[in-house]
């Protein structure tokens, strides 16, 4: 992340995206498919470590094998076939409002407190008196005398799919492929997302 500033003066905090070229590999129709949909790739990939279903795929569209295949449903670009190319200008323009998906950090196996907002012995909440971080009681007594499936635990948190919506753009960087996003997206640095108009 980064911060740039507006022309009134203010201060905004923004993610760098790189927004790769992407090649339409398939078009789907209501007549041949049955709902409208675009699918894309992104990222070259060596073709020796493409298997040969994929790589048929590719061939039969005419692009280099790809790291990333996507399908985009209820979009399809006006005047562009399979084998074009989708550049960031294309889709996307200062201003336009965008909900970014990817996969969310993970954190590895945490505590109630951590992984659900629990709080502790302070607050006196589920059953604890005097281990300040535990859960506390997690059952009924003799009726329905079982956990209920679902029951908040200690578990591993993060590395999820997760969606932030409303981003807007700040600014596109066509020659560079960049754009930014006011305020942050999912995942570490260098992990894949997904950007929907």
């Amino acid at each position: 992340m980064t911060n740039i500033f507006d022309d009134n003066g203010r201060n905004y905090a923004v993610t760098v995206i790189e927004v790769d070229p992407c090649v339409i590999t398939q078009i789907k129709t209501e007549e041949s498919n049955g709902y409208k949909a675009v699918q894309l790739a992104a990222f070259d990939k060596k073709e020796k470590n493409v298997s040969k279903p994929v790589l048929g795929h590719f061939k039969k569209a005419g692009v280099k094998p790809k790291q990333y295949i996507k399908e985009f449903r209820n979009f399809i670009p006006e005047g562009f076939d399979v084998g074009d190319e989708l550049n960031i200008e294309d889709v996307f323009s200062v201003g336009d409002e965008v909900d970014v998906v990817g996969v969310s950090k993970g954190k590895g196996f945490t505590g109630v407190m951590k992984r659900y907002n629990f709080k502790g012995v302070g607050e006196a909440t589920h059953g604890q008196h005097n281990r300040q971080r535990h859960p506390g009681s997690i059952g009924q007594a003799s009726d329905p005398s079982r956990v209920f499936p679902g029951m908040k635990m200690a578990g591993r948190s993060g590395n999820e799919r997760a969606k932030i919506k409303n981003l807007t753009i700040a600014k596109i960087f066509p020659e560079s492929n960049l754009m930014m996003v006011t305020g942050s997206v999912p995942g570490p640095n260098g992990r894949f997302v997904e950007i929907y108009n």
